[in-house]
């Protein structure tokens, strides 16, 4: 006798990776005769998925524009999905909604999820995504890149991260063998090796010489999980960086901008490794002047990104469209 396997739908509210337009997906993929081992392995994704967004019910968290077609099907042309890994404090709509669109449009399937959302702020209208410890948010995407790349077919993913996205994914692909699923990993304002941002390293140092720093350090966490690990020198990036900062297999593009006001200084963002590109983006646009949030909304980057995604077959930036 053939046994039907149990497709849930997801709970109400469950971050866009799991929502009703994918559980529907996942049966018509059974009813078509993908077999049930593919089915039961989206679902255990979903489980994955739905244990790290924890039990509170979420806010509405819309996908942007482009992203999360799940009938998507990568082309010969782009044969890799794009995974939009957004920054402290985003959502993935507003982090991405105006680069996943030019993905898009640009031939690319689009998949963006909001990852490590406070369980204590999920209902409310705005739940800021990012802000629990790295090492926590790092199985959400390790999950969301197996669903994509089940759904889609695809062996392998790019990632593109902002801000922190472009630090907790290093967990993903260093400690959870996250490297095995991603070809190009292009970020945005990184962080490699922290951030100076209001002397908070530097005042943390002088409170460990004065014992106090452990105290603050945890009430500091206890708000925001991720923060103290994206300062310089922080145990968590110490640890990540121990290695060497890339990690094998993967490409690396790193675009910067010397108008960063919260990677300080920026140049953190410079991966000093050999066979890795690094932009500043003043050097392509001169008179461009985004900084840390701007340049995710910037005609430049986005152009930046795709020819980083596709280098065989890049087009020129346009500055004036920066500008403009």
């Amino acid at each position: 006798m053939r046994i039907r396997p149990f497709i849930a739908e997801p709970a109400p509210g469950v971050n866009q990776a799991l929502d009703r337009r994918a559980a529907r997906y996942v049966r018509g993929m059974y009813r078509e005769g993908a077999g049930w081992r593919t089915a039961v392995a989206l679902v255990l994704v979903g489980v994955a998925l739905c244990a790290g967004a924890g039990t509170a019910s979420a806010a509405f968290d819309p996908p942007p524009p482009g992203a999360n077609d799940w009938t998507c099907k990568p082309t010969p042309a782009h044969p890799r999905p794009v995974v939009l890994v957004h920054g402290l404090g985003a959502t993935m709509a507003v982090n991405w909604s105006f680069i996943s669109p030019r993905l898009r449009a640009a031939g690319y399937c689009v998949f963006a999820l909001t990852y490590g959302v406070d369980p204590r702020t999920a209902a409310l209208p705005y739940a800021p995504g990012g802000v629990v410890a790295m090492e926590r948010s790092a199985p959400q995407l390790a999950a969301f890149v197996d669903f994509v790349r089940v759904l889609t077919g695809a062996r392998e993913v790019d990632l593109v991260g902002h801000s922190e996205g472009t630090v907790m994914p290093r967990y993903y692909l260093s400690r959870l063998g996250g490297a095995r699923a991603v070809r190009r990993f292009v970020a945005l304002t990184p962080l490699w090796r922290g951030t100076e941002v209001g002397g908070a390293a530097f005042l943390r140092d002088v409170g460990e010489r004065l014992g106090i720093a452990r105290a603050v350090i945890d009430l500091v966490a206890g708000l925001c999980g991720s923060c103290p690990e994206l300062l310089r020198g922080s145990p968590f990036l110490r640890g990540l960086n121990a290695g060497g900062e890339p990690v094998a297999g993967v490409s690396y593009t790193s675009i910067v901008t010397r108008y960063d006001e919260l990677v300080i200084p920026y140049t953190s963002g410079i991966l000093n490794a050999a066979g890795t590109t690094n932009i500043v983006l003043q050097r392509v646009c001169p008179f461009d002047l985004s900084e840390h949030v701007a340049v995710a909304f910037d005609p430049a980057v986005a152009a930046l990104v795709l020819r980083a995604l596709d280098p065989a077959n890049a087009r020129p930036v346009s500055c004036l469209r920066a500008r403009g």
